[in-house]
């Protein structure tokens, strides 16, 4: 296989000089955003609820000559503005936004603004759980045969630092995590060639009305694609896999690769013993899992993923077992961190939802696969409205312990006090300790909280890094 040329965006189209732009929230994203504009001289300002002397980025807004408005939003300034670009971390739904949709202004996401210049082709990784694992897994392939790539989007590097590179790269195509607060205001240019959505589980209701909202939004990322463009999707997601055939059903054209772990496919990937098998027609190509790095049935999804990207372009065999054979994975995913006395500690930090929880779980060996639970799970955070209950089969099969922190801790004993064993644990530090205490040779000490880390923590990073250090220290 091999992917038509990237579709060139007409940029007249999106002409910024003069125009009056406001950027909504000033993190990362936001002070790449503004450093764009200028380059295409718009008059530029930024709006952050923060009061100044808690925005670190505020003085090199001052030298670019941009201005800031923070401690609120202005009501004026929505209404002065021409376009509005909005970060990720800002509900698009807030009334100054909504009220300037109905005066007909735009408002839109970086993403989008990124897509209106970009001139190369563009992969984008969407879903619930495994973006950044699947983004970097992608740009490692992708790299390791040749090509000059940019990665960025929610993965920390801003996508319009694609046009800030001071080394001014000629990169030859760009890959970007996007998360569903990107896709909610993106537009008419959003238009990947290749659109990965790897699973979608409940996740952000704090924010959408439901979860048929929150993942209505997750398929945006195909509403502009056309038949020159692929679209890569997790076939064994039930969800997927019914929205997709009811997409189908009214002709879109996306080319569709399929993926899953959970059945065979006459045409896509799929799993078979310990290798993940790529059909396509007379095509069987077979790549060993375990000679892979990264571990775990979601990580093979991850892999699967990023196989059908790189055979869409056209990269050989060879070259893409290396990179998945050569790839560490991410910190805070799955990150093994020490064993000791013949436990091993897993950092899963980065599970923030119930369906990450759940993916790391169905990783470990139960009792429904003959053996005695060997797993001692420590989650809790932060509620951020899911379903825990559909993880109460996995639990009593796969948990030996789970040890409950956080402010849901009394959640998670509710429901899962009939599963298994639950203890709680007043910090990360208790709840470390307990674990040790617990864990007999052959166990598995897992942190996978399934819920945010906003309760005590600054975010899933620093959460993992207190467990890693805890690790490191007994």
């Amino acid at each position: 296989m091999m992917m038509a040329m990237a579709n060139k965006v007409a940029n007249d189209m999106y002409e910024l000089s003069g125009k009056k732009v406001l950027v909504v929230g000033l993190g990362r994203t936001g002070l790449s955003v503004a450093k764009f504009l200028k380059l295409r001289e718009a008059v530029v300002s930024v709006t952050d609820t923060r009061v100044e002397s808690e925005i670190v980025l505020s003085e090199e807004l001052t030298a670019l000559g941009v201005e800031l408005q923070s401690g609120g939003h202005v009501e004026e300034s929505f209404k002065e503005a021409e376009l509005i670009v909005v970060s990720p971390g800002v509900d698009s739904r807030i009334k100054y936004l909504n009220d300037a949709r109905a005066r007909g202004v735009e408002v839109i996401s970086d993403i989008e603004l990124f897509f209106r210049y970009a001139d190369v082709p563009v992969i984008v990784i969407a879903g619930t759980n495994g973006k950044s694992t699947t983004t970097m897994l992608i740009g490692e392939i992708l790299s390791g045969a040749g090509k000059r790539v940019f990665v960025g989007g929610n993965i920390g590097t801003p996508a319009t630092d694609y046009f800030l590179s001071e080394a001014n790269v000629n990169y030859d195509i760009c890959v970007l995590e996007v998360s569903s607060f990107h896709l909610e205001t993106v537009g008419a240019a959003f238009k990947p060639l290749i659109s990965v959505l790897l699973n979608i589980t409940e996740d952000h209701l704090d924010r959408y009305d439901d979860f048929d909202d929150y993942a209505t939004t997750k398929f945006r990322v195909f509403e502009n694609q056309s038949s020159s463009d692929y679209g890569v999707v997790n076939m064994g997601d039930s969800y997927i896999a019914n929205r997709l055939r009811e997409m189908q059903a009214l002709s879109h054209p996306t080319k569709v690769i399929g993926f899953s772990s959970a059945e065979v496919l006459t045409e896509g990937l799929y799993l078979k013993d310990d290798d993940i098998v790529f059909s396509a027609g007379e095509i069987k190509e077979h790549y060993p899992t375990d000679e892979f790095r990264l571990t775990g049935t979601p990580n093979k999804e991850n892999a699967m993923a990023a196989i059908a990207v790189s055979k869409i372009m056209g990269i050989s065999s060879d070259v893409v077992m290396r990179g998945l054979k050569n790839f560490m994975g991410l910190p805070h995913r799955m990150e093994f961190i020490r064993s000791i006395e013949g436990v091993s500690y897993i950092n899963d930090s980065k599970s923030t939802n119930a369906g990450a929880l759940l993916k790391a779980i169905e990783g470990f060996k139960g009792c429904d696969e003959g053996v005695e639970p060997s797993l001692i799970l420590i989650a809790g955070g932060r509620d951020k409205g899911g379903d825990f209950g559909l993880l109460r089969e996995s639990v009593s099969y796969k948990v030996k312990t789970l040890i409950a922190i956080g402010e849901c801790r009394e959640k998670f004993v509710t429901n899962f006090r009939e599963s298994t064993s639950v203890i709680r644990a007043e910090d990360m530090t208790s709840a470390v300790l307990i674990a040790f205490a617990l864990g007999v040779t052959g166990d598995t000490v897992l942190l996978s909280p399934g819920c945010s880390s906003f309760d005590a923590f600054k975010n899933f990073e620093d959460r993992g890094d207190s467990f890693r250090e805890l690790v490191e220290w007994i």
